[in-house]
Parts: C-alpha cells; structure tokens; sequence
C-alpha cells in the first residue's frame, strides 16, 4: 500500500491522515476536498501531501491509488461510489468513514467486490467532535476508538493491509452485519445526536441569550447539549438513510419521557433511577 487517497479532508479525513503519518506510513496521501479552507488546512497541518483542486487531477490520482477512503458524508459516499465504480481497477480498494452502512452495503453490492471489479470495504470509526473541521483533526482522535467493518465479501490483500493500519494507528476493530450496524448505532450514536439537538433548539427558543442560562447552566447541560453543535450536514444524511432505526429510538425515547413525566410522584419514579444507575454501573 503505497498509495492513499482521501476523498474529504475535514475532521475525520484528516485525522486519518495524521494517524497514518503518526505510525509511519512510508507512502504517499493525497487529500481531495471540494472545499479550499479544508484543502488548504490539510495540507498546512501536513495531514496530506498534496492536495488536488481540480476534477482532472482528481480523477488521476483516484485511478492510481491502492486505497481510497470516501471521508465525506453518507450522500456523497454513495456519489463517490457510483462515479468511482467504472474506472477502478481490481487491485484497488475503496473504503469509507460513513456513519450508516446498509445503503452503502446495498450499492457496493451492485458496483464491487467481484471479478473484474474494485473491492469495496464498508467501514465506520466510531469517534469524531461535536464540530468539523480539518482545523480540528489530531491524530490521537482515533487512540482505542472502535473502527466497525460492515465487510461484504472474501478478505483480500489489500483489505488485510488496510485493517493492519487501522490497528496501527491505535484503532479496536469489530466486523458487524450492515442492518446490524446501522440498528445499533441508531441508538447508541445517533439517538443522542437528535436528542442533544432537541434540547439546545428547545433551550434556543425557550430561553434564546438570557444572560442567566450562561450564568447558570453548569456541567450537565454543557454535557447533555454538547452535540447540538454538530453540523447538520452530517446528520442530514444519518437521517436520510436510517430513517426508520433513527425514528424507532426516538418513539422510544418519547415513551419512556412519558412515563417519567407521569410518574414524577409515584415510587416508578425510584425504580426507573435504579434502572438507569445499573446501566451506567456496568460500563
């Protein structure tokens, strides 16, 4: 593997990228990002060794890398995939960073991963900030974070090389079922994304800048609202293509909130803390 592109040069791209350079990968990475604030960054953060900026340069180095990682949202993955399909070559691998996997699974199965094709191996590191940014990436972002493998067929070379950097650069990994995947990371990801948005947009118009919320609010709403900065363009596509695990936590949540809520003076009070209290007691 001496070749790597990366499609994406924001947080999650560049941290990658220092990652790599962190373990001493001895190739060459080339960062591709359509925005030049994120090129640029990259390339001063030195996240990247070259940076492209034009479709034609792209395009050359996409043909001549041996990996490929689509850091970008879920939508433009599957854009990526549909444009990088034809011309791939059956050495090459093309992963991602996606946070939802089983539209992914479903169009890699179309596009890769049989003979004549490009592998494709659908993968998720399972860490990130509530903001984005290449300004914002580290290497150290993905010390002991769990990279989960939604793999779609037989291990190959180049699959075997790309998992063994992944390890390197201090990552855990787990192979998961796509729909798996994505039920499972509906509740522990991405239902508190959606909750911690509902509450600072409920704190914004209940209460907008009222000098007391700053003065007041203390470490469980910086916690508890944190990741209502996120930015919705990531999120757009969690929502877009996990809609119905997404919504299910949700009704979920809404259940349990009434019970509370109706039971604020009874004894189920008492025992819906003990519940909570034992689910934190063992992690």
């Amino acid at each position: 593997m001496d070749r790597v592109v990366i499609v994406g040069t924001g947080l999650i791209g560049s941290s990658v990228g220092l990652a790599l350079r962190a373990v001493e990968f001895p190739g060459t990475i080339t960062g591709i990002d359509s925005n030049p604030e994120e090129r640029k960054t990259a390339l001063k953060m030195e996240a990247v060794d070259t940076i492209v900026d034009d479709a034609a340069s792209g395009m050359l180095a996409l043909e001549a890398a041996d990996v490929i990682l689509l850091a970008v949202p879920v939508l433009a993955i599957l854009d990526w995939m549909k444009r990088l399909g034809p011309i791939l070559k059956p050495h090459q691998l093309l992963t991602d960073v996606g946070s939802t996997k089983a539209a992914i699974a479903d169009l890699a199965a179309t596009l890769y991963n049989a003979p004549g094709q490009a592998t494709f191996l659908p993968g998720h590191p399972m860490a990130g900030k509530e903001s984005g940014g290449a300004a914002l990436a580290e290497a150290r972002l993905l010390e002991s974070a769990m990279w989960l493998f939604t793999p779609l067929g037989e291990e190959t070379p180049a699959t075997r090389e790309w998992r063994s950097w992944i390890n390197k650069i201090g990552c855990r990994s787990m192979d998961m079922d796509p729909i798996r995947h994505d039920k499972i990371c509906a509740w522990v990801s991405h239902m508190p994304q959606f909750v911690a948005t509902a509450m600072a947009a409920l704190f914004e118009d209940e209460f907008g800048d009222t000098r007391e919320i700053s003065a007041i609010g203390g470490r469980a709403l910086r916690e508890m609202t944190r990741l209502g900065a996120s930015p919705y363009s990531m999120w757009r596509d969690v929502a877009m293509t996990n809609t119905d695990n997404v919504a299910a936590t949700l009704y979920a949540l809404e259940q349990r909130l009434a019970h509370l809520r109706e039971n604020l003076r009874t004894p189920e009070l008492r025992d819906e803390f003990s519940r909570a209290n034992a689910f934190r007691t063992r992690r």
